[in-house]
């Protein structure tokens, strides 16, 4: 299982690297990391297993925060409610974001990353709706159409798999300013 000790933190080159393309079939090493990527996300959104093994609560982990340049991510947004079925819940290869919206959304805390130890304050632009194709492990295509906070999810992500790290969209002059219309999320 990944710790927080396992985690890559900014200022690692593998971070800001565009990982490689995942091949097919996947390899027992993939598999691996794709169970435990999600496995880390699982036990990190569970209170007491998060606060038994020291983690930090995540709703996505893309493989280069493990030292893996490869294009692999999980994602698990919470469900709304309590018992309910979490929003979005796969391990995401080689996902590409098809389809964006014009409208943009953001997060009214800013966001966080597991790889990125200190507060950036700031509202983080993205595409409110996007439509993302990916493979999953066991090698099937998806086609899944996204809107507000899995959308987020995902595109963090799938920026990490591009060298890409949130504070990179942060209004440099002014971190709260977002563009016009922007959809704020709590």
């Amino acid at each position: 299982m990944f710790l927080m000790k396992d985690i890559t933190r900014d200022g690692n080159p593998v971070l800001r690297k565009r990982a490689a393309k995942v091949e097919f079939p996947l390899s027992d090493e993939d598999r691996e990391l794709a169970r435990q990527l999600m496995e880390y996300l699982e036990v990190s959104q569970d209170p007491e297993l998060c606060k038994k093994y020291g983690l930090r609560a995540g709703v996505g982990l893309a493989a280069p925060q493990v030292g893996v340049s490869k294009q692999m991510a999980s994602v698990l947004v919470p469900p709304e409610e309590e018992g309910g079925k979490p929003l979005f819940k796969d391990v995401i290869i080689n996902p590409v974001i098809v389809s964006e919206s014009v409208q943009y959304g953001a997060l009214t805390e800013g966001e966080g990353c597991l790889s990125v130890d200190e507060d950036i304050p700031g509202y983080v632009p993205r595409h409110d709706r996007i439509t993302l194709k990916y493979t999953d492990v066991d090698g099937n295509d998806h086609k899944v159409r996204l809107k507000h906070y899995p959308a987020i999810v995902c595109q963090h992500e799938i920026d990490h798999l591009k060298g890409v790290l949130f504070y990179d969209h942060i209004n440099k002059d002014d971190p709260f300013e977002a563009p016009e219309g922007t959809v704020m999320f709590s």
